[in-house]
């Protein structure tokens, strides 16, 4: 079996991560753990700024928070998978975070996607988006939303 994993680092994902060691997983499976990076800069500060600011710093600072996530997600993983012939692989991706998920699924060709569900509202969802939703109509195959109960506030 092959999994693709997305993580974010946030608590939805560390559930995702939980209920992957739920799963029976045998010699030859694989996992990929993948965090994307979204780099998109708004156009209204092209527009009406009159430039574009340098996103090195950024992308290096966003990069790096990527890879300590992945090294915990993979450490998480490891522990649970050591003494079983699981592959456990990871990848630091660019883009839209929608789009790159399904992309390396594809290229993967993996059995399942699993994701945690930051549990938004309607009105969250329409304003901010839903990776996970869109990930659930645009899959080449299943995909496990896994959801966590609301924060006390």
């Amino acid at each position: 079996m092959k999994i693709l994993l997305a993580t974010d680092g946030s608590r939805q994902s560390q559930a995702a991560i939980e209920m992957l060691k739920r799963f029976k997983l045998s010699d030859g499976d694989e996992v990929k753990i993948i965090s994307v990076v979204d780099m998109a800069v708004p156009m209204a500060i092209d527009i009406y700024g009159g430039y574009l600011p340098d996103t090195t710093e950024m992308e290096k600072s966003a990069r790096e928070h990527a890879a300590k996530i992945l090294d915990e997600a993979c450490q998480r993983l490891g522990d649970m998978c050591s003494g079983d012939n699981v592959t456990v692989t990871s990848d630091i991706l660019f883009g839209s975070p929608e789009s790159r998920v399904v992309e390396t699924a594809e290229e993967l060709g993996a059995d399942l996607i699993l994701v945690g569900s930051h549990g938004y509202s309607r009105w969250e969802r329409l304003l901010l988006g839903s990776v996970s939703s869109s990930v659930v109509h645009h899959a080449p195959c299943s995909v496990l939303v896994v959801r966590v109960p609301p924060a006390p506030e």
